[in-house]
């Protein structure tokens, strides 16, 4: 990442440095270059996530991971932009992190062995498993409207939902396409899904992200 890309040490060293104890004293020291919004400079890790944790959405987020998908990594950094409640990997443990552009460490993560452990663990949160995916007897996302909290349940990027998937699922959900491809790479449709979701249901943003810096 090049050094024109967020902020430098904070102007006058040590002895300028704010009374925050959300600020790091390593960021303030040697700048923050990362990839987080302006009010976020120089917080450690932790308080970002603590404060993310205030706002969230009710809705969560889950991928099925049968084959080390590398699209998981760019629904992870969706999810981390809508700030959702959480994104659920269902299958393998390990995924691909590149797609994710580091935003896995500010995202709540949890890992199902299967679908049916998603499933029970939807059942016991309360939560309708809502399936997103061009199959038969799906029906348009568009205009339609959707529960608060929930869990959008995607599949892999060639097979989409797996049967266990669609079986468990309340109800299926398709974009509308108008060209001529069969489907979308799962992490445009996951970022369209999620998309029409906060539409409906998203809280308003921070006041004043461009100009707030600590």
């Amino acid at each position: 990442m090049t050094d024109d890309v967020g902020v430098g040490p904070w102007p006058g060293g040590p002895d300028a440095w704010p009374d925050d104890p959300r600020l790091d004293p390593e960021l303030l020291a040697h700048g923050d270059r990362r990839n987080v919004v302006d009010r976020y400079r120089y917080w450690r890790l932790e308080a970002i996530v603590a404060d993310l944790d205030t706002r969230r959405h009710p809705l969560h987020v889950a991928i099925e991971n049968l084959g080390h998908d590398f699209n998981i990594g760019s629904v992870v950094r969706t999810a981390n932009a809508f700030a959702v409640a959480a994104v659920h990997i269902v299958g393998r443990r390990r995924w691909n992190r590149r797609g994710a552009m580091v935003t896995d460490r500010y995202q709540h993560l949890h890992h199902h062995p299967d679908v049916a452990s998603l499933a029970a663990w939807a059942q016991e949160a309360g939560l309708p498993v809502i399936g997103i995916d061009n199959v038969p007897g799906s029906v348009p996302i568009e205009h339609r409207p959707l529960p608060e909290r929930a869990v959008m349940l995607f599949g892999q990027e060639s097979g989409g939902l797996s049967a266990e998937a669609r079986a468990a699922c309340t109800e299926i959900l398709h974009i509308t396409q108008y060209g001529s491809t069969r489907s979308l790479n799962v992490g445009a449709a996951a970022a369209v899904a999620m998309h029409a979701w906060v539409l409906q249901h998203g809280r308003p943003g921070p006041a004043d992200p461009g100009h707030d810096t600590i």
